[in-house]
């Protein structure tokens, strides 16, 4: 990811960003997926009345799928964490940059939350269609000894029947939802100022800091910030980012869960779907699955902090 130069600065390596990133991403997802899959389960119509609860949700899917039900629709997120990181750190440096006079500038926190909110939204190009596919085969039940689609099975036959608007369908909700960076970015900055004793990364004694460089900026933290104030940081940053936007999360699960297009869906747009899911069930259920993904924000981002810095300190 980083090493110092001899005047103390950051010198980036942009391939170990990458790397690294991307075995953080694949580590906390194989984590958090579990809670994934129970959280899609809560959110699809056709499937929260037979649960009582998460625990209700998580043991009957194990007794009826196993284990691997579990983490049924794991595949097509893995695939594409490389790319997903490759677009977040170039779209976060490029969105920040843009805000300042100079990549050394210390930014506001609005300057912060403006390039996270944008970040997620050029994401969701990545993130939708990924979504779209992990819902499908989080939404089909296989009982025990059943062969479940693969991910290209499903992602074929998506093409078959709706072509490349199929694939994309629910991209609106999705990019919504993304918006959720802007929070996590500006929470995570904002904790850590809070924590620090030093009022500006410009009073420490280091050379200056590429702001525009996510893991120039976790190089910098590190230096100044314990363990602990680091994963408080990440944990109020994940929780944060899925509360501010977990409604459309909601909405998209609904979208990406039916395929059909037609009027008589309720589920057919995004507007319908938060029209016609407030009048059946009220507001509470754009909270339904919340639970789980509070509970798997936690560990998901101790591991992806964890294990992005064991990958770089092995690399440099």
């Amino acid at each position: 990811m980083s090493s110092e130069d001899e005047g103390g600065s950051v010198a980036l390596d942009p391939r170990i960003d990458l790397f690294a990133g991307s075995i953080a991403g694949i580590a906390a997802l194989t984590v958090g997926f579990p809670f994934d899959t129970v959280k899609v389960r809560l959110q699809n119509p056709e499937f929260a009345s037979r649960y009582s609860s998460v625990w209700h949700a998580f043991t009957t899917i194990v007794r009826e799928e196993r284990i691997r039900g579990l983490f049924r629709g794991i595949t097509s997120p893995l695939l594409t964490t490389a790319p997903l990181n490759g677009v977040v750190f170039a779209g976060y440096g490029a969105l920040l940059k843009m805000q300042l006079n100079n990549a050394t500038d210390e930014p506001r926190l609005s300057q912060i939350t403006l390039a996270g909110i944008g970040t997620g939204i050029i994401a969701s190009v990545v993130t939708s269609p990924t979504e779209l596919i992990k819902i499908q085969q989080q939404s089909i039940r296989t009982p025990t000894g059943g062969i479940a689609p693969t991910v290209q099975q499903v992602a074929l036959e998506i093409w078959r029947r709706r072509g490349i608007r199929g694939l994309f369908r629910g991209f609106t909700s999705t990019a919504i939802r993304e918006t959720g960076y802007g929070a996590y970015f500006g929470v995570y900055e904002g904790t850590l100022r809070l924590l620090s004793k030093l009022p500006s990364y410009d009073d420490m004694d280091e050379g200056p800091v590429d702001h525009t460089s996510l893991h120039s900026e976790a190089a910098s933290s590190k230096k100044h910030h314990s363990y602990p104030s680091l994963l408080l940081a990440g944990g109020l940053a994940g929780v944060a980012s899925w509360v501010v936007t977990f409604p459309f999360d909601v909405v998209k699960t609904r979208v990406q869960s039916s395929m059909v297009t037609s009027a008589d869906n309720p589920y057919r747009t995004t507007l319908s779907t938060i029209v016609n899911s407030y009048r059946e069930e009220g507001f509470r259920v754009f909270f339904h699955g919340l639970k789980p993904t509070l509970i798997r924000a936690i560990p998901v981002n101790m591991v992806t902090f964890a294990t992005f810095e064991t990958v770089v300190r092995a690399l440099t």
